[in-house]
C-alpha cells in the first residue's frame, strides 16, 4: 500500500498497478481500491485490525487454575456474567483467542507445568570443539528391573561423555543410588583408557555438572583440582546446557534399555501391570556385560547423524594432544582422606570401631604417625602415607580378612627382620670384644689390635716441630695463688688417711 500510495501522490497510479497487486495478493481489485481509499482518508497504510476478543492476564490465571480446561474457563465466565459481570465470549471465540494469543509452550505450561513447555522451546547449539575440551557427566536411573541379591532393583549408571566427539569416556554402574565411589570409579575409567584399539580418555579441560552435591563434593573437586581440571557448575534443572550427556541418556533408553526384559516404561495392561511382568529379570552381572557391549558399539560402530562418523573415528581424526595420567598417580589422587593422624599399633592401624588394618611392611613401625586414604564404601583396603613427610608407605588390608598368603608374608617379614637384627647385634658385639694373643711362656698377654712402638713413632713423626714444641712447653698445673679453702683432687683422701693413722 505504501508503494501504491506513493504512485497515487505522483499521479502515476494506473489500473494495471492495482490489478497486478490484487493478483499477487489473491484479493479482488475492489478490495485494493478500498484499501487505497482508506489510505487517502487516514494517511495510514497499515492494515486495520478488527476488534476481537483477546486473552488477558486474568484469563491466563483462570486457564492455569483449571489445568488448561477451556470449557471449564468458559463456564466460569458465564457464571460471572450471570452475577453482573461482562458478557462472555462464545466457546469457539475463546478457543480461537487461546490458539491465537498463546503459544504452544504457554498452553502446555498452563496445563502440565513448566517442564512441559520445554518440549516447544528452541535452544542454541554449542560451537563444535576438539576432543577433551569439555566433558559432561550425569547419573541416570536405568528403567529396567534387575535382580540384585534376590531383589528387583533399578541400577544407576554414571558416565562421562566427551562433548566434541560424543564418545563415552568412562562409566560406573551402581546397584543402588550412586555416591562418591561411583563418581571416582567412573572418573578413573574415563581418564585411563582401558580400550587397546581406540584409546579414548586423558584429562579434559573442564567437566560440566548440574548442581549435583555428590558431583561437587570435596573429594571430586580435590581430585580434579590436582590435575588443573575446572568444574563448571551449571544452574539446576537446565538439561539443555549439557546436551551431550542428555542426548546419550535418551539414546541409551531407546536403543538399549527399551529392548531389555522388565523395562518399566514399556506397554501396560488395563490393570496397570507391565506386559512382561512375569518375565525373569536379568542378573546384575549380565546387565553390566550387556551395557559394556553397548558402550563399545556406541563408540566404535554407531554413526552419528550429524557427522556420519563413529565417535571413535571422530576421536582418532582429531589431532589435539591428549594429556595422559600415570595409573599409579590417578589411583592415589582418586582416594579420599579424612585428615586424621593415626598411629601404627601392635594391632595395626585402627579405622573405625574394631577395624584394624595390617600389612607386612608395618613390621617394626609400631608407634609411627600415618595418614590413610581410601576408596569410599570400600573398607577392605587402605593406602597409608607418612604423616610428617607425606611419603607413600604402602597398602594395608583388613586384618580379619587377611588371606593365608598375606599372613605368611607377614610372618616372613618378621623373620627377616629378626634375622637382620641378630646379624647386626652379633657384628657389633664382635667389634666390642677385646681379643688377646695366645702365649707359650709366662709373659703379659698382648691385646690384639694394639698400637706398636713403630706405629706410635710413625704417628708422632707426622706432627711438625711447632706442634711438638707447643705440647712440650705446655705449663703444668700449679697451686700457686689458689685460695686455701679450695680442695684439690686427692687431698681429701690423703687427709682421711692421715687422720686414720693419727687416730691409731
Amino acid at each position: 500500500m505504501r508503494r501504491l500510495r506513493t504512485l497515487d501522490l505522483r499521479q502515476e497510479l494506473t489500473t494495471e498497478h492495482v490489478r497486478l497487486v490484487s493478483s499477487c495478493l489473491g484479493v479482488q481489485e475492489r478490495t485494493v481500491w478500498r484499501w487505497l481509499k482508506r489510505a487517502r482518508d487516514t494517511g495510514k497504510c497499515n492494515a486495520v485490525e478488527r476488534p476481537r476478543f483477546q486473552i488477558t492476564d486474568d484469563l491466563r490465571i483462570k486457564l492455569a487454575s483449571w489445568r488448561g480446561n477451556v470449557s471449564a474457563v468458559h463456564r466460569e465466565l458465564e457464571k460471572e456474567a450471570q452475577n453482573g459481570g461482562p458478557p462472555p465470549p462464545s466457546l469457539p471465540t475463546l478457543l480461537r483467542a487461546i490458539r491465537r494469543d498463546l503459544t504452544r509452550g504457554d498452553r502446555a505450561a498452563l496445563k502440565n507445568g513448566e517442564r512441559a513447555a520445554r518440549a516447544h522451546d528452541v535452544f542454541l547449539r554449542r560451537p563444535s570443539t576438539h576432543r577433551n575440551a569439555a566433558w559432561e557427566v550425569d547419573h541416570v536411573e536405568v528403567p529396567v528391573e534387575v535382580e540384585i541379591d534376590g531383589k528387583l532393583r533399578k541400577p544407576w549408571v554414571t558416565w562421562f561423555v566427551d562433548v566434541g566427539t560424543c564418545a563415552i569416556c568412562g562409566l560406573a554402574v551402581s546397584a543402588s543410588y550412586p555416591n562418591r565411589e561411583s563418581i571416582l570409579v567412573a572418573l578413573r575409567s574415563a581418564i585411563l583408557s582401558d580400550t587397546s584399539d581406540v584409546p579414548i580418555g586423558g584429562l579434559p579441560a573442564m567437566v560440566r555438572v548440574d548442581r549435583g552435591k555428590d558431583f561437587l563434593s570435596r573429594t571430586v573437586q580435590e581430585v580434579l583440582g590436582r590435575f588443573a581440571v575446572a568444574v563448571q557448575d551449571l544452574p539446576g534443572y537446565q538439561p539443555h546446557l549439557k546436551g551431550a550427556v542428555e542426548t546419550l541418556n535418551g539414546a541409551a533408553e531407546r536403543m538399549l534399555f527399551a529392548d531389555l526384559p522388565r523395562y518399566t516404561h514399556g506397554q501396560r495392561l488395563l490393570n496397570g501391570k507391565l506386559v512382561d511382568s512375569d518375565q525373569p529379570a536379568l542378573p546384575f552381572t549380565s546387565f553390566v556385560t550387556i551395557l559394556l557391549e553397548w558402550v563399545q558399539w556406541w563408540n566404535t560402530e554407531h554413526r552419528l547423524s550429524g557427522t556420519g562418523k563413529t565417535p571413535a573415528e571422530s576421536w582418532q581424526e582429531d589431532l589435539t594432544p591428549i594429556d595422559w595420567v600415570p595409573a599409579e598417580d590417578l589411583r592415589m589422587f582418586t582416594l579420599e582422606e579424612d585428615g586424621r593422624i593415626r598411629k601404627i599399633t601392635t594391632k595395626g592401624i585402627q579405622k573405625g570401631r574394631g577395624r584394624f588394618y595390617t600389612a607386612a611392611w608395618m613390621t617394626g613401625r609400631a608407634g609411627d604417625s600415618v595418614k590413610v586414604r581410601y576408596m569410599p564404601h570400600h573398607d577392605d583396603q587402605i593406602e597409608v602415607f607418612d604423616a610428617r613427610t607425606g611419603r607413600y608407605l604402602g597398602s594395608a588390608e583388613l586384618s580379619d580378612k587377611a588371606s593365608p598368603a598375606e599372613i605368611e608374608e607377614m610372618k616372613q617379614a618378621r623373620a627377616r627382620r629378626s634375622q637382620q637384627l641378630r646379624a647386626d647385634l652379633k657384628a657389633a658385639e664382635k667389634q666390642r670384644r677385646e681379643r688377646y694373643a695366645a702365649v707359650s711362656n709366662a709373659q703379659q698377654p698382648e691385646r690384639l689390635g694394639s698400637v706398636t712402638e713403630a706405629e706410635a713413632q710413625a704417628e708422632t713423626g707426622s706432627l711438625d716441630d711447632d706442634e711438638m714444641a707447643r705440647i712440650a712447653t705446655k705449663r703444668p698445673l700449679t697451686t700457686d695463688g689458689l685460695p686455701s679453702t679450695w680442695v684439690l683432687p686427692g687431698t681429701a683422701k690423703r687427709r682421711r688417711q692421715q687422720n686414720k693413722h693419727g687416730g691409731q
